[in-house]
């Protein structure tokens, strides 16, 4: 059986396909190689479809890492933004007491 999956994981040393496991299993439950292939294949196919139907929702490291980015940028603009502002309301309230001080003295 050719393994073709890009679902593979670590058994020991060995890198073993989902595929040939589920192909191995099938043959050791007496199925012949053409229908533990066929359903091996089905699998892949099934497990394709579904990642198909999830994929928009799935987020890489590298997409959080996009979106972790943005959001510290973002947050660093706006604190910027209070600063400019905090600044500004702090002079306007200094002019505001130094023109109350100057007419009443």
């Amino acid at each position: 059986m050719k393994v073709n999956s890009d679902l593979e994981f670590a058994l020991g040393d060995v890198n073993i396909s989902i595929d040939a496991i589920v192909f191995r299993t099938f043959r050791k439950l007496g199925a012949d190689d053409a229908d533990a292939t066929a359903f091996a294949e089905e699998l892949n196919s099934a497990i394709d479809k579904r990642y198909e139907l999830h994929a928009g929702q799935l987020a890489t490291k590298g997409d959080l890492d996009v979106a972790k980015l943005e959001i510290i940028r973002d947050l660093s603009r706006q604190m910027l933004d209070m600063q400019r502002w905090s600044l500004g309301v702090t002079f306007a309230g200094i002019a505001a007491v130094a023109a109350i001080v100057k007419l009443l003295g």
